[in-house]
C-alpha cells in the first residue's frame, strides 16, 4: 500500500501532494441510505481523496434518474459534487476521473455535460463496459487533492 501511495504522490507532486503523508482514512458516507454499502464513498491518503464510482442515482429515491445519458451524467456529477462538498472539496479540486460508459456511442452526449462541470480539464480515462451497477449508463470515479 505504501508503494502505491508513493507512486501516486510522485505522479501528483506538481499539484502539492505530500509524499511523506501516508495516513489512510476510510470515510463514512454522508448518505444515510448507503451506510450498509461494502465500500467507502471516499478514502483519504494524506491530502488525496479517492472517490468511489458514482452513478446517476437520485439518493432520495434510490433510483436512477430518467431521461437518458445526459440526465444520468448530470446526476452522477451532482453526486460527486455532494461527496466532495462533504469533505470541504469542490469540483475544482478534482485532478483525475475515470469514466465508464455502458455505450461508447454516448460519448459526445456525456461530454457535453461533463465539460460544464470541469472547466479545469482534469486528467481522464473513458471507456465502455457492459453491465454497470443498477443498470446505469455511466459511472465516474475521481481523485481530488485538498490544497
Amino acid at each position: 500500500m505504501k508503494k502505491l501511495v508513493m507512486i501516486i504522490c510522485l505522479f501528483l507532486m506538481g499539484i502539492g501532494c505530500n509524499a511523506q503523508s501516508t495516513e489512510v482514512t476510510f470515510h463514512k458516507t454522508h448518505e444515510p441510505k448507503k451506510e450498509g454499502a461494502p465500500f467507502s464513498d471516499a478514502v483519504q491518503v494524506g491530502n488525496l481523496y479517492f472517490l468511489s464510482g458514482q452513478v446517476g442515482m437520485d439518493h432520495t429515491t434510490r433510483k436512477l434518474v430518467e431521461g437518458g445519458i445526459k440526465n444520468e451524467t448530470k446526476q452522477t456529477l451532482e453526486n460527486i459534487k455532494a461527496v466532495l462538498n462533504h469533505h470541504s472539496l469542490t469540483m475544482n479540486d478534482v485532478v483525475k476521473c475515470t469514466v465508464i460508459l455502458a455505450d461508447i456511442n454516448d460519448f459526445s452526449a456525456f461530454n457535453e455535460i461533463y465539460k460544464t462541470y470541469f472547466p479545469q480539464k482534469p486528467a481522464r480515462t473513458t471507456f465502455a463496459a457492459k453491465g454497470l451497477a443498477v443498470g446505469a449508463s455511466i459511472e465516474i470515479e475521481c481523485i481530488a487533492v485538498k490544497k
